[in-house]
């Protein structure tokens, strides 16, 4: 090998290294892209992702589908310029600025706790709004759903605590817990009768001034209000979280404690927050949903009226999409579309 074929030899492996490092490198980017569904009135494992127990259940059949978006990037790993390359032309995935997406620095198992907590709330409300829905009675706890860091209560109280008293006076909604503390002067202990992972424990906590007015008894705890129907109602699904599935879990509810098929049989998924009252609400990554849905088989997809803009334009071809606002109109554009009706659309 002449001197001069040696020394191209080692400026193309020098590029090529190059060329490898620079596609590894880690860019601050967040991708979304269609994640699993999973079907409310089905099993997943062996278990079901709604079990209703202590009243008369109907059998269903068809698909429910919850849908998720797969995040990567950010508090989720690094992405590298090989990872946007690859993906970057696939109309199925979206990617954001990590500061876009999370304008304050956090870390994996923050964003998983606040999910996980965001999921528990949907479930409680899927069972408030299913309940209201066919008349039955509701009971009410309350929900520990983040703890302040620095705050009286940090390490005490933790998120996804039920709290039943304080001060052994009971709790049953979200204002209650503000009134009782409210009552008592700063720098007085408070006793919190709890639940933690279905165990009775009690932790005192001394409450202190809040930031913005010291005047007002502080403890440093966000909270919600959680409900129960008159029967046990347990969901199966782990590890996903935030409060989309809402809907979809209200939708499971109704058809197995309902005769017929809400879905005559067929594959229906959806996505959406839903308010104990039964209001259908906004959520991100619909684009990637119902993609999503649509990979699974589904015909029809219900979605938030209020995502209509992000719809238009990315429906993909062989699905139906119904807008709703509430539970009601998500069951009248089920029914209309199972009897062969039209549904109401995003235009």
């Amino acid at each position: 090998m002449t001197r001069r074929t040696a020394a191209l030899v080692l400026a193309f492996a020098l590029l090529l290294g190059l060329i490898v490092a620079s596609a590894l490198l880690p860019v601050p980017y967040v991708r979304f892209a269609p994640g699993p569904v999973y079907n409310t009135i089905g099993s997943l494992d062996g278990t079901e992702l709604i079990s209703i127990s202590g009243t008369t259940t109907h059998e269903t059949s068809g698909n429910l589908d919850m849908t998720t978006v797969s995040e990567s990037g950010g508090p989720y790993g690094n992405l590298t310029v090989a990872d946007v390359l690859r993906t970057w032309r696939d109309p199925n995935v979206r990617m954001l600025p990590r500061e876009q997406v999370f304008p304050e620095e956090v870390d994996r198992n923050q964003v998983q706790t606040e999910n996980s907590v965001a999921f528990d709330e949907s479930q409680s409300a899927a069972i408030s709004a299913s309940m209201r829905y066919l008349n039955k009675p509701l009971t009410s706890s309350v929900l520990v759903t983040d703890v302040s860091i620095n705050s009286p209560a940090n390490t005490l109280i933790l998120p996804r605590d039920v709290i039943t008293a304080i001060a052994g006076t009971s709790v049953h909604t979200h204002d209650e817990v503000a009134a009782v503390v409210r009552s008592k002067p700063v720098g007085t202990a408070i006793p919190f009768a709890l639940k933690r992972d279905g165990k009775a424990m009690t932790v005192t906590v001394t409450s202190g001034p809040r930031p913005d007015d010291p005047k007002i008894p502080y403890v440093g705890i966000g909270t919600a209000t959680n409900y129960q129907a008159p029967f046990p109602i347990v969901f199966g699904v782990k590890d996903v979280g935030g409060p989309s599935a809402g809907l979809m879990f209200t939708l499971g509810i109704v058809d197995k404690l309902t005769t017929g098929n809400l879905n005559g049989g067929k594959h229906v998924a959806g996505t959406g927050t839903i308010s104990p009252e039964g209001k259908v609400g906004a959520i991100g990554g619909i684009a990637q949903k119902m993609a999503g849905a649509r990979n699974a088989g589904a015909e029809l997809f219900l979605a938030p009226d209020t995502n209509c803009n992000d719809v238009v334009d990315h429906i993909p071809d062989g699905l139906t999409v119904a807008k709703v606002s509430t539970l009601t109109d998500a069951v009248a554009a089920t029914e209309a579309w199972v009897a062969g009706r039209p549904v109401p659309s995003c235009s």
